[in-house]
């Protein structure tokens, strides 16, 4: 088998023997940013895994002899790759997605393991190209998604000679909660999730189901779906191709089985684990897993599971994934349901510091410092379980509240499709109306409210801070669009009309006037609480002109913390960095909120990081200043000539909070 973990510092991909656990042996040696994801190639020999060199997001495939070898790059520098094939029928290869031809479209490319030959099974390309496509068990494309200009889609089966046939069409709600999986081994079926009507006879539903369908007819059969929530996740049978349970998640996630077999294997793991499980790995014959548990107070655990023991069922625990956890007094993870003002339910998770609910029903004795923690996105969400932030937050005195928000996936469409032209409207007030809830309910303190996020979290923090200025003490924001225009022009082609439909059309007055309204860097002036604000140099979807934009309205109140970290994109993966970060996060929330700080010692060794205010705020992070960034860009050109004054002419119609 195959894991990740640290090598002096950095992840790395391992293996090991089940057989021998104490002989585990890294197999690669990366020395900056690591390795997140990985998968073993057809043949049962190859290690393949996607390493982000430069943070740009340009994720080049590598391979490695799981004997031990020197990585080999399998796709060019510069260009994306994402691995979509990996057949038994075709064990010397790997199919990819690759973005070296078109940055848009990104081809369908097949590479040879040993050579590094590529071959272009599919050439893509706008404006009504492939989204997304499924390849059959010989590693043939068969099946696309074609984008149209309304924000839906079309099914396609793929045919001889360049030619297609239409199967269905996915109308605009439906866009974002379909998803192609995989082809039954007959050739002739393949599963989806789908939440749409699809055909004449089949009845609406609102919540994404599993689905076989039969590519010649383009006939769905509704496998399962949920009560309350969206189908997330599907056991398929390694040999067959064939669909055997799936699971839904509203507040936690439930396993149905759709054979006797299945659940025989999820009534054993029920019986077996006290956590929530995962299958991540099933070998050719489908005798053993890799099953993960975990829990809030659990730390992630893999187990082997072995189906076809003499005995019967064996479940033999491997490793767990952070021992240095197993003591650690990790406080339980409640999920709650809160009422937004309009009457749409907001499923949320509350985690309190050790000592604050003695009678457990989760509630503090004492209003608390909160820390509201807005998911990326929006189109993901929070879920139950093991939380490295939520547990952080509460051992230092906090807490903390995570929220799916309207727009949030896994809820069914009505509710993801509530979040469309709502970016720093709607879905703002959501979160402040679970504020609002936490102080009701005597969780929070009012005055002691902190908003922390990345990505669409960040935004969701500028846009707190700007739009609702007296509901929160502080706030840190990274990698955050602040500016909407700008986003939308960094936005991939091929995902530019979902965003026109989804954020705001840019191609429209009204549309812009939205964008204006909505984005915080026209309103930043406004921010007269402390704000956290940092960005990674390499971060392919965000300007630094956007986020200085921000910091030149912040700064002369002298509220203002800015970092960047010029090695960096979206997110912070090198280890130094994420410590520093947090280092500097934690001593921002202790001088807002009051919470327990640590003193930083060598959290700032190794990081690339540079402060241009706020450095005095945190000992050590001085060594770091360089003088106050300047803006460097210029409106985007979809900005009209006043938007140097939308912040006072628009404050009329921006949404009210």
């Amino acid at each position: 088998m195959a894991f990740l973990a640290p090598r002096d510092g950095v992840t790395n991909l391992w293996v090991l023997s089940v057989d021998a656990m104490d002989e585990a042996r890294p197999v690669t040696d990366e020395r900056l940013r690591g390795i997140t994801n990985f998968r073993w190639a057809a043949d049962g020999a190859t290690l393949l895994y996607l390493a982000d060199d430069d943070g740009d997001e340009n994720t080049r495939l590598y391979a490695v002899d799981g004997a031990g070898s020197v990585s080999r790059a399998l796709t060019p520098a510069g260009a994306r790759a994402e691995i979509i094939g990996l057949s038994a029928n075709d064990p010397g290869a790997v199919v990819v997605l690759l973005n070296e031809r078109d940055r848009g479209w990104p081809d369908v490319v097949r590479v040879e393991l040993a050579t590094g030959a590529r071959t272009t099974l599919l050439r893509n390309g706008g404006p009504r190209g492939y989204t997304s496509v499924l390849l059959d068990r010989d590693n043939a494309v068969r099946v696309g998604v074609r984008s149209r200009a309304d924000g839906g889609a079309e099914v396609v089966a793929l045919e001889a000679r360049g030619r297609t046939r239409t199967l269905f069409e996915i109308p605009f709600a439906d866009a974002m909660s379909t998803r192609l999986i995989g082809f039954e081994a007959d050739g002739a079926h393949f599963l989806m999730l789908d939440s749409s009507l699809g055909q004449p006879d089949t009845p609406a539903r609102d919540r994404t189901a599993l689905l076989r369908v039969d590519v010649t007819s383009g006939e769905k059969v509704v496998l399962g779906e949920g009560e309350r929530a969206d189908v997330v996740d599907v056991w398929i049978d390694p040999a067959t191709g064939a669909a055997e349970a799936f699971a839904t998640e509203y507040l936690r996630r439930e396993w149905r089985a759709l054979n006797a077999d299945s659940q025989a294997d999820i009534e054993f793991l029920d019986r077996s684990m006290t956590g929530d499980f995962t299958v991540v790995s099933r070998n050719a014959d489908d005798t053993r897993w890799i099953v993960v548990e975990e829990s809030p107070t659990t730390p992630r655990r893999s187990y082997l599971f072995d189906r076809a023991g003499p005995a019967g069922r064996r479940l033999t625990s491997l490793f767990s994934h952070r021992p240095e956890l197993q003591q650690a007094a990790l406080q339980p993870m409640t999920p709650v349901e809160i009422s937004a003002r309009d009457g749409a339910t907001l499923v949320a998770y509350l985690t309190l510091p050790a000592g604050s609910d003695a009678n457990g029903d989760a509630r503090p004795e004492q209003p608390l410092p909160l820390v509201l923690l807005p998911h990326d996105g929006p189109w993901a969400r929070d879920s139950y379980g093991f939380d490295a932030m939520h547990q952080w937050l509460a051992n230092r005195g906090y807490a903390v509240l995570s929220v799916n928000f309207r727009g949030s996936a896994g809820f069914g469409k009505a509710f993801l499709n509530a979040g469309n032209d709502e970016w720093g409207g709607r879905i703002q007030e959501d979160l402040s109306d679970a504020v609002e809830w936490a102080v009701a309910q005597r969780i929070a303190e009012q005055d002691r409210v902190a908003i922390v996020g990345s990505g669409f979290g960040g935004y969701a923090a500028l846009s707190g801070l700007a739009f609702t200025p007296d509901l929160y003490r502080c706030g840190a924001s990274f990698a955050a669009p602040a500016n909407l225009f700008a986003m939308l022009d960094l936005t991939p082609s091929w995902q530019r009309d979902q965003f026109y439909h989804r954020v705001a059309d840019a191609r429209t007055e009204a549309g812009r006037q939205l964008l204006r309204v909505r984005s915080p860097a026209f309103h930043a002036g406004r921010i007269r609480s402390p704000l956290l604000l940092a960005y990674g140099g390499r971060d392919p979807r965000l300007t630094r002109g956007e986020t200085d934009q921000v910091a030149q309205a912040v700064r002369l109140r002298g509220i203002l913390t800015y970092l960047t970290f010029p090695d960096e994109g979206r997110q912070l993966v090198r280890p130094q960095n994420r410590l520093s970060y947090l280092a500097v996060l934690e001593h921002f929330l202790g001088d807002c909120l009051g919470g327990r700080v640590e003193p930083v010692g060598a959290s700032f060794e190794g990081a690339a990081i540079n402060v241009y205010d706020g450095a005095v705020n945190v000992p050590g992070l001085s060594a770091f200043s360089r003088r106050p960034a300047q803006p460097t860009v210029q409106p985007t050109a979809q900005t009209l000539s006043d938007d140097a004054e939308a912040s006072d002419a628009n404050a009329a119609a921006e949404p009210q909070q």
